[in-house]
């Protein structure tokens, strides 16, 4: 009985070839299309499965890949928490003292975001403009700065814009420290050289036997009331003598990409402190020179 089953379907495949094989083109064209056309949904479908297994298997991690990862999140976190109770610690000791000796605690100056709208095409190293003014509470000499450090102050002020004045602009100075340890005193000032060369700028004004040396941190001092101190500046990148060796010179590469700004923080006036309206005064090379040579002379 299973023979002839098996001789019967034989027969009906040879019939169905001896069909097929015997049908127009065309017809056989059509045929062909409709049953691809059944077989299509399971090969999408395979196909479908395959993805997914295959997406599945690129989200699935060890269990021990995962204990690893938490175990190194819980170290990081230990360590965020020990932190946080050091700072705590030093604040606290820092209030002490401040009340000891009668010193105000210094309070973070609040900030404004400022987009540059427009660039001196000019002066394209000099000076930009945000779009912030008198409405927004800007004012004739704020510090501008970025995230990475401090650009400038500002020049001038309508009641919807502001002009920025850059680092770079020969009117800007601005007085800076050296280093954490013995700390130096100098003035940032546009470059004897040039103005755009890698962003640079000159710390002026140095003793003659200045011990800075390349890679030092350069930041604001906070003296003159302009700009805060501590604001971030640049990082010293050689020395050189003037003055016949009475001063000494570093070029200082700045850590604000003054060509790319985009965005501008204003570093507005804290509540007991008002805004220096007036820039610093500019600053003879020569006759400072002159005069510690006249002083030393003495």
């Amino acid at each position: 009985m299973f023979k002839k089953a098996h001789f019967i379907g034989l027969v009906v495949v040879v019939v169905v070839v001896a069909v097929l094989l015997k049908l127009p083109t065309q017809t056989m064209g059509k045929f062909k299309l409709a049953i691809s056309g059944l077989f299509l949904p399971l090969f999408g479908l395979a196909s479908s499965s395959h993805d997914v297994a295959e997406k599945t298997g690129n989200l699935l991690v060890t269990r021990r890949e995962l204990l690893e990862q938490n175990k190194r999140l819980q170290q990081e976190n230990q360590q965020l928490r020990l932190l946080l109770t050091r700072d705590a610690e030093l604040e606290r000791e820092n209030d002490r003292l401040r009340q000891s000796i009668g010193w105000k605690r210094q309070v973070a100056a609040p900030m404004k975001l400022g987009r540059v709208i427009a660039h001196d095409p000019a002066n394209w190293w000099r000076s930009v403009q945000i779009d912030l003014g008198a409405r927004d509470g800007i004012r004739v000499g704020l510090p501008a700065r970025t995230v990475d450090g401090l650009v400038g102050r500002v020049q001038s002020v309508s009641d919807t814009h502001s002009q920025i004045v850059l680092l770079c602009d020969p009117n800007v100075r601005v007085s800076a420290i050296v280093g954490t340890t013995n700390r130096e005193t100098g003035i940032v000032m546009t470059s004897s050289t040039s103005p755009q060369e890698n962003n640079m700028v000159d710390l002026a004004y140095l003793p003659g036997s200045s011990g800075v040396s390349p890679g030092q941190t350069v930041t604001t001092s906070g003296d003159g009331g302009v700009f805060p101190a501590a604001i971030p500046i640049g990082r010293i990148v050689d020395k050189r003598s003037r003055d016949n060796g009475l001063t000494s010179e570093a070029r200082v590469q700045l850590f604000a990409n003054l060509a790319a700004l985009e965005e501008v923080w204003v570093v507005m006036p804290s509540g007991d402190q008002p805004a220096a309206a007036q820039p610093t005064p500019t600053v003879n090379r020569a006759a400072k020179a002159q005069h510690s040579n006249t002083r030393t002379t003495r």
